[in-house]
């Protein structure tokens, strides 16, 4: 048994904590406001496949072998008590002219190469799987093997889990790393700040999101998570078992700013009526903002940076995605043995073999 000290209570850590507990560790949490963050505000797409592009193989990679190990995940969640809510309908990506169809067909394309499993649309059979799409959606490509999560049950199934498991949560901010004996670094977009081996290569990413909630009378959500590009701008909507949306989400760089913009509300409201209209009528809930941990190339950091210190950062828009994958390398190189084939991509090396 092991000592471990697993800065950054988000899915990521919670996770790693959560099954290095089950392994027999003591396990304690750092993080002010454990389960919130970035975490809090994800949309839950678990959806690898509809994220690709040519040149980003290796995150697909990283992403598939994760995805594999959701549902085995998902049921171990269960049976600790609080289901995390996973969805098996998949992602349906649609096109709204014909710069974005064209995009569309060559997403098909490439998937299709790689062996993935995909079926392209017509726009009215894009409109029969998602009744409430709007008339002027060109085509689609419907996944099939994406999933999604409801982000919140599953922040509290984790914390629940952990705290079965004697998980111990200290509610303080880390500034260094003296007096740990073994250390996962796990704080998302803070992570940079922690250890030198990261500084520059770890920044926040903020990212808006929109939860809404149809009112008596209006159109159904989708039943799916729907994407879509609207004038160059990525728009997701992630439906939950309660009825509500999910809608996101903008993405600059602003630094630490975790403020709602104006200009951000209403290019995600202006962009999902262009693709579902009857969400003008829904009910706006919740309006926020988070950051995101990207790194320098997409691909995160996932590997042993010195002499018992694990990173486990720079997830980008993956971070639930990957969290099952994460966890288990966090807990091989806790017990001393072989890291997941998958992660190898993501060794925090690759930065000083770049620079060499």
């Amino acid at each position: 048994m092991k000592e471990l000290s697993v800065v950054g209570g988000g899915v990521i850590g919670l996770s790693v904590a959560w099954r290095a507990a089950v392994r027999g560790h003591r396990v304690t949490v750092h993080d002010p406001e454990p389960g919130r963050g970035a975490s809090w505000l994800a949309g839950g797409m678990l959806a690898p496949v509809t994220e690709a592009w040519p040149g980003e193989e290796d995150v697909l990679v990283l992403g598939e072998a994760s995805l594999r190990r959701w549902p085995d995940f998902a049921r171990d969640l269960a049976e600790e008590g609080v289901d995390p809510g996973l969805s098996p309908h998949g992602t349906l990506v649609v096109a709204l002219d014909s710069a974005d169809a064209g995009n569309l067909e060559m997403l098909a394309v490439y998937l299709t190469e790689l062996g993935r499993e995909v079926e392209q649309l017509t726009g009215r059979a894009a409109r029969r799987a998602e009744p409430g799409l709007a008339g002027s959606v060109r085509s689609g490509l419907l996944v099939p093997g994406d999933l999604a999560v409801d982000n919140r049950r599953l922040l509290h199934a984790l914390e629940h889990a952990c705290g079965r498991h004697g998980v111990e949560f200290r509610h303080e901010t880390v500034t260094g790393l003296d007096g740990f004996s073994h250390v996962v670094l796990a704080a998302g977009a803070w992570t940079g700040r922690l250890h030198p081996a990261l500084a520059g290569a770890v920044r926040p990413l903020k990212g808006e999101i929109l939860r809404l909630r149809p009112r008596r009378g209006c159109l159904p959500p989708p039943r799916r998570t729907v994407r879509a590009m609207v004038e160059g701008r990525p728009i997701y909507l992630v439906p939950r078992e309660d009825g509500e949306v999910v809608l996101g989400a903008t993405q600059y760089e602003a630094g630490f700013d975790e403020t709602v913009t104006a200009r951000g509300v209403r290019e995600l409201l202006e962009g999902a009526e262009r693709v579902l209209p009857g969400i003008a009528e829904y009910e706006l809930v919740e309006t926020a903002a988070g950051l995101r941990a990207a790194s320098v190339d997409t691909m995160p950091f996932i590997g042993e940076l010195g002499e018992g210190v694990f990173a486990a950062t720079g997830h980008h828009r993956n971070g639930l995605l990957m969290a099952p994958l994460t966890a288990d390398a966090a807990v091989a190189w806790l017990d001393g043995g072989p890291l997941p084939d998958e992660v190898a991509a993501a060794t925090p090396s690759r930065r000083s073999e770049e620079r060499v």
